[in-house]
């Protein structure tokens, strides 16, 4: 067990967590969820003895030994498995003994202890977890060095991940790895034999992947049980319950100030008053519960939708050099409405034809037909560093309208969510988060019909991709989607395209069908390595699984479901009142605000139904978790 007893950290002078209690059970699988910058990377820093806490204790078992990926990514020229093997030193230190050792005693140690640590079965066991993470055998004999730094932050991870250590430390570990990486992570540590504390905005991963949710707010850090959309029905209860709590104490104390009022001059009533006085001061109010919501997201709207198709490419190829195509024979079409995930490993030309749809790539053959007058909007993770440090969100804005008054710049600021003071911010002291919202409002910023999205979630918290979420889902035009966030896919994209092979053809299955056939290639890797289980034993192990996997894995499901259900809807009962909010609609045309507010009312309808089941099903899952 992990003790955290009565612990308080502050980092620059700024009190982050203030006198908080927690224990961690042993072999628990914790996910770490707060608004960005409330100390839960300072809280990692504190357990792994980094930084000396305020106050307070950390208790760890005895010999823990803790792991947390290295902030320098590896380089140099050993190869990626040499680099995995490496992690493990005690492995390494008995093999360099083995070379010399003539002692018969302590080669027989050597060799025993060898066995123990299953050092015959690690080049497999690397093997295995470098292939989940992305890299096939050739790339895993290949030297660091020849990898950019994002794959090589992936070989980290994969190093900490072999050395398999008691208490394992994972901060937004998906923030380099695409979707493939992501859901075999997510069944990695599902199954982790030890204890797993990881920091994430990931709601899927959050669900999948661990048992218990630590929840730092308000400088206190509170431990739930189950996963992330347990958290956060729970987290409702309570605040509804503290609401109605506040509200019951407020109608109390007004009877009371009522009574005394009424009463203190009375003799025959005096005794009671006083009664009521010394109440009134032992009753301390309430503590307000705010939930935490993030600045809406604002995505400008096109000023009128163009006639489909917007994009038609026929036998299309493209590449970076000529004669050496990464993407052949594309024949596709978008229309204005279309809402499209691509999947496919990274590497495959996901981010190439992203750049191809948004005219930064020109095609080597074949024909790509655009809309007349057809508007893109393209944003990739990497442009967050186009931002200029030394700059404001206003003079960004300025930028795109050099002669508008300073009255209309301070509007789109405000419009991007910086209004006031945060408009003059220098971006160098904007949050991760607040630097992405200003991104896609610039990108955004002539109101697009195509917006192309590669990996837009990546500095974003919970609450921020909820309302990124919702602003796509208002968004009337087309929307491509390149994303390792899973939920965000299934609130935000109604087709999939995959891009494997050289080219991009849709894809018939849903993303329950695609983890499926991503964990099944995971599993045929670990049939080919040396030393692996034969399929016997693999088929007997699952079918030793748990029951209560199976049970709940259709729940699950329908969770999420129900949860882009509910997203859908607010989007669209939003829409709608924002609608019917004018009141020229209703003078000019009567008609349509009828069918508007018979289309809200049926939304509000199957927005009360899916919220029902979502509570019904919610239950379910947390009564066969147990």
């Amino acid at each position: 067990m992990i003790v955290l007893d009565d612990i308080s950290l502050r980092l620059a002078g700024r009190l982050l967590i203030d006198h908080a209690s927690v224990a961690i059970p042993e072999n628990a699988r914790v996910g770490v969820v707060g608004r960005n910058g409330s100390g839960k990377t300072t809280l990692f820093k504190a357990l792994v003895g980094e930084l000396e806490l305020e106050s307070g204790a950390i208790r760890l078992p005895s010999r823990t030994r803790i792991g947390r990926v290295a902030q320098e990514a590896p380089a140099g020229p050993d190869s990626l498995i040499e680099r995995v093997l490496a992690a493990d030193t005690e492995r390494a230190a008995l093999l360099s003994e083995r070379e010399t050792v003539t002692d018969p005693t302590r080669m027989a140690e050597i060799e025993l202890r060898l066995v123990d640590i299953g050092a015959h079965a690690a080049p497999a066991r690397a093997a295995t977890i470098l292939a989940g993470l992305g890299f096939d055998e050739s790339a895993q004999k290949r030297p660091c060095a020849e990898f950019s730094g994002g794959w090589r932050m992936r070989v980290a991870l994969a190093a900490l991940l072999f050395t398999e250590p008691d208490l394992l430390l994972l901060d937004e570990p998906t923030n380099y790895l695409d979707l493939e990486g992501t859901l075999w992570l997510q069944d990695y540590l599902a199954h982790y034999p030890r204890t797993v504390i990881l920091i994430s905005h990931d709601r899927d991963l959050l669900d999948e992947s661990v048992d218990h949710i630590l929840n730092l707010t308000g400088q206190k850090l509170t431990l739930y049980k189950g996963g992330f959309s347990s958290f956060d029905r729970q987290r409702r209860e309570r605040l509804l319950l503290d609401q109605k709590a506040r509200k019951k104490q407020e109608a109390k104390r007004a009877h009371m100030e009522a009574f005394v009022a009424r009463f203190r001059a009375k003799a025959t009533k005096a005794k009671q008053a006083q009664s009521r006085l010394k109440a009134l001061a032992r009753m301390e109010p309430l503590a307000a519960q705010v939930s935490e919501e993030a600045a809406a997201i604002s995505i400008r709207h096109p000023e009128r939708l163009l006639s489909p198709p917007i994009v038609v490419m026929n036998r299309v190829s493209v590449g970076y050099e000529p004669g050496k195509p990464i993407l052949r024979n594309l024949d596709v079409r978008i229309d204005e409405d279309d809402r499209i995930a691509l999947l496919g490993p990274n590497g495959n030309g996901k981010s190439t034809f992203a750049k191809l749809l948004a005219g930064r790539l020109e095609a080597e053959s074949g024909a790509v037909i655009r809309a007349d007058k057809l508007e893109v909007a393209y944003l990739a993770q990497h442009q967050i560093d186009e931002l200029i440090p030394g700059d404001s969100p206003a003079q960004h804005v300025r930028r795109l309208m050099p002669d508008a008054p300073e009255a209309r710049v301070r509007a789109r600021a405000a419009e991007m969510g910086f209004s006031g003071g945060a408009a003059d911010t220098k971006v160098s002291s904007l949050s991760g988060g607040e630097k992405a919202r200003l991104l896609l409002g610039l990108a955004t910023f002539h109101g697009p019909h195509l917006l192309i999205l590669d990996e837009p979630t990546n500095h974003l918290d919970i609450e921020a991709r909820a309302a990124l979420i919702e602003a796509l889902n208002d968004f009337p035009g087309a929307v491509i989607l390149i994303s390792h966030d899973r939920h965000l896919l299934e609130a935000c994209a109604e087709r999939l395209w995959r891009v494997a092979g050289g080219t991009v053809k849709a894809y018939e299955g849903d993303l329950d069908q695609y983890r499926g056939e991503v964990l099944a290639r995971a599993d045929g890797d670990r049939m080919t390595d040396a030393g692996r289980k034969d399929k016997a034993e693999t088929r007997k192990e699952a079918e030793a699984e748990p029951r209560k996997r199976i049970a709940t894995g259709p729940l699950k499901k329908r969770i999420r479901e129900l949860e882009s259900a509910v997203a859908k809807l607010e989007a669209e009962i939003s829409g709608l009142d924002a609608k019917l909010a004018d009141p020229q609609l209703h003078a000019r045309k009567p008609m349509d605000a009828a069918r508007f507010a018979k289309a809200r009312a049926e939304a509000s309808d199957k927005l009360t139904a899916a919220e029902e089941e979502w509570l019904t099903v919610s239950a379910e899952l947390e009564a066969a978790d147990g």
